[in-house]
């Protein structure tokens, strides 16, 4: 049996950080593993992937960051979502949603 992908979809990092960290500020790792967790293992994030992605949401001014200790007393950066991370979700996920909708009705159509 083939290995599922477990990739993220191209275009939806951005969207699922953002959804992740409107739940709560987190670190890196906490961002990767909450992502895996609520998908149940269908998306996983490349590590170095999530830290130019983490970098282009903070040049957006869409995340804000700071060093903080973590529950293992680790020094880790931090990401929390700003307003405009907020309103940037909101499209995101309409235009997520619309695409979606949108390839749900192509795989319905019957010949």
């Amino acid at each position: 049996m083939d290995d599922q992908n477990t990739d993220v979809i191209q275009g939806t990092l951005d969207l699922l950080i953002l959804k992740t960290l409107s739940l709560e500020p987190m670190h890196g790792f906490g961002i990767s593993r909450r992502v895996e967790q609520i998908s149940r293992g269908v998306f996983k994030i490349n590590p170095g992937s999530l830290l130019i992605a983490l970098q282009r949401l903070e040049r957006a001014g869409w995340i804000d960051s700071e060093w903080k200790q973590t529950e293992n007393s680790r020094r880790a950066k931090f990401y929390s979502l700003t307003r405009a991370g907020t309103r940037q979700l909101e499209l995101e996920t309409a235009d997520w949603t619309r695409r979606a909708s949108a390839i749900e009705r192509l795989l319905k159509v019957e010949g």
